[in-house]
């Protein structure tokens, strides 16, 4: 049996007070999860700018392998949410259950991919020897041990759709300060180089994944063992998989727009790698959102309530837009100044601050796509963010780049420019999209 309150009640109350009360925390969260990264990145640059660029390439095949993982977050929120919503115990037990052994099972995989595949997605974005040799020690431990990630990905995704963003927050922060300690010591206290990096990495998601289980056992009231049953498997899959290859298009699309790149040089990838990671902590109030509006649309679809989810969804834009107002001035007036805290490479600096000021322009239309992709997921409509992605960060950013960059030879602010564009167009079409999903099911109601 389940504790008499172990979850919070989407299904009534305010919109507006359940999306802060829940985004807050998840942002604060991200927040240190990012600064977490972006501290990685500055020890790397004080070994070298070689292991700066090595740790940035690293990073990006890295997320490629772990793609599964991100989408299997958001499928778990989403299969844990409904069964509250559905008020059925016995079988949200099932689920998260399930969900564990599909996340031992993709880490197994991960293992066996990455071994076989990440040192040639090394050699195909870098041509430097010493670079490919850095990120592959960087890199190599974090694969070994993926399964840490896998853990805390799943436990953070029950606890969400629980209500509670706080755990994992706290994990991060504390995960964060411990970073500060570990990587100097690991680094150069133990001349372990940038693998000292990974390694403290792996150790800090360990604990955080052993924290959060702890956590999630306790609000549960027993201890979910990982399994895998066909029928619940199945359908945490028809959940997790078109999250997951969302998110492997986003890191393919990545890999190649940083392929483009690559083509004005290492220092080029290193500031466009650093720019993104600044991007990505202005965007963390967004992402937060994203998680609640997830959490809340996925409880109120179990217990049908269609019309609270379009007032979610509504809600959840207003506040994206409020957020972009605050962003997009620091993106546009004080990128020199957030570049430059990275690296003084005069280069590094200029590519990421061209990077910000142009992305700056499509900075909403990232925040809205946020809300809409988490609300077609809530709803169990999580088929087209995949196509919208696939002509989004794929299709389109190769063809049009392709003749820019390849066969036109334009700078690198016009492949910049190009992708902000593509974002503008995709984010029209997914509200257009979305907003019929939605009418539908009020009709629902009616």
């Amino acid at each position: 049996m389940l504790p008499s309150k172990p979850h919070q009640d989407f299904t009534i109350g305010s919109i507006y007070q359940h999306l802060i009360r829940l985004a807050i925390p998840a942002s604060m969260g991200m927040f240190f999860n990012t600064l977490y990264n972006l501290t990685d990145n500055w020890f790397a640059g004080k070994v070298s700018d070689d292991a700066l660029v090595g740790l940035s390439i690293s990073s990006v095949v890295f997320y490629l392998f772990i793609g599964l993982l991100a989408g299997l977050q958001n499928g778990t929120s989403v299969m844990v949410s409904t069964e509250l919503g559905l008020k059925q115990p016995k079988q949200l037990k099932n689920i998260i259950r399930n969900c564990l052994g599909l996340g031992i099972s993709f880490s197994i995989m991960i293992i066996v991919f990455g071994l076989l595949f990440a040192r040639d997605a090394i050699d195909w974005l870098s041509s430097g020897e010493i670079i490919t040799a850095l990120a592959w020690d960087y890199i190599q431990v974090l694969i070994l041990g993926n399964v840490a990630f896998s853990l805390s990905i799943v436990a953070a995704g029950a606890l969400m759709a629980l209500g509670d963003t706080k755990s994992n927050r706290n994990a991060l922060v504390v995960g964060f300060f411990a970073n500060l300690a570990l990587n100097p010591l690991l680094t150069f206290g133990l001349n372990m180089g940038v693998a000292g990096l990974a390694w403290a990495t792996l150790i800090i998601k360990l604990t955080s994944a052993l924290y959060l289980l702890i956590i999630l056992c306790k609000k549960l009231g027993y201890t979910p063992f990982p399994c895998l049953n066909k029928n619940a498997s199945l359908a945490i899959l028809r959940q997790v998989l078109p999250a997951s290859f969302n998110f492997f298009i986003m890191i393919i699309g990545s890999l190649m727009i940083t392929a483009f790149v690559s083509r004005f040089g290492d220092y080029a990838v290193a500031g466009y790698s650093v720019g993104l990671r600044v991007e990505q902590v202005l965007l963390l109030p967004a992402l937060g959102l994203n998680a609640a509006v997830l959490a809340i649309s996925g409880q109120n679809y179990g217990a049908k309530n269609y019309r609270r989810i379009a007032e979610t969804y509504r809600k959840g834009l207003i506040l994206s837009f409020s957020i972009s107002l605050v962003c997009i001035p620091i993106m546009i007036f004080l990128s020199p100044y957030l570049m430059g805290f990275f690296s003084q490479h005069e280069s590094i600096i200029s590519v990421g601050t061209s990077y910000l000021r142009i992305d700056a322009l499509a900075f909403f239309c990232y925040v809205s796509l946020f809300i809409s992709v988490a609300t077609l997921q809530s709803i169990k409509q999580p088929d087209f963010p995949v196509i919208m992605g696939l002509f989004r960060q794929l299709i389109l950013p190769f063809i049009v780049n392709f003749f820019l960059i390849i066969q036109f030879g334009y700078s690198i602010e016009w492949l910049f420019g190009s992708v902000a564009i593509i974002v503008f167009f995709s984010m029209i079409i997914t509200l257009v999209y979305t907003r019929a999903k939605l009418k539908k099911l009020a009709y629902i109601d009616e």
